[in-house]
């Protein structure tokens, strides 16, 4: 027989936790944002990479990491086959031979066009007003590092 939840059961309720509800809402993204990047022959980490390139070119892989809080680990594969879809080109840093410098092929210069039409698309499936989304990715990037700050991030 199930017990009868008590006030005491509240913080313990799947429906209550903030971790789940950015936790679902990330995979709602992912299921809008992949027919939209399966056309441009990427996936969403891929995607972020790009976006980072197409802000700035010829970046230290260290920074394409930081920037998306990504490890080496986990950043040199996807790079690796951002290179083999001649997307990005990596380099030595003729300044420091250690470092290693992602740039943009033409392909991946050429793919940010082809790419424009993503946000808006992402825009309509929210259904939100652009100041809604902005106060929203406000709030989220907030809580973010507040929690990166606790863990020393």
């Amino acid at each position: 027989m199930a017990r009868k939840p008590s006030a005491a059961d509240a913080p313990l309720r799947l429906d209550n936790q903030i971790c789940f509800a950015v936790y679902s809402a990330a995979h709602a993204f992912n299921r809008v944002y992949k027919p939209l990047l399966d056309r441009l022959g990427l996936t969403y980490p891929q995607y972020l990479v790009m976006l980072v390139l197409w802000e700035r070119d010829d970046v230290p892989v260290k920074e394409i990491g930081e920037k998306l809080f990504l490890d080496s680990g986990t950043l040199t594969p996807l790079l690796k086959r951002l290179e083999a879809a001649h997307l990005v080109k990596r380099t030595r840093s003729s300044e420091d031979e250690r470092q290693v410098l992602i740039a943009l092929t033409p392909q991946g210069h050429a793919l940010r066009e082809k790419a424009r039409s993503v946000p808006q698309s992402i825009l309509a499936a929210t259904d939100c007003s652009v100041p809604e989304l902005v106060a929203m990715k406000d709030e989220i990037v907030a809580l973010r590092d507040r929690l990166n700050a606790v863990i020393g991030d």
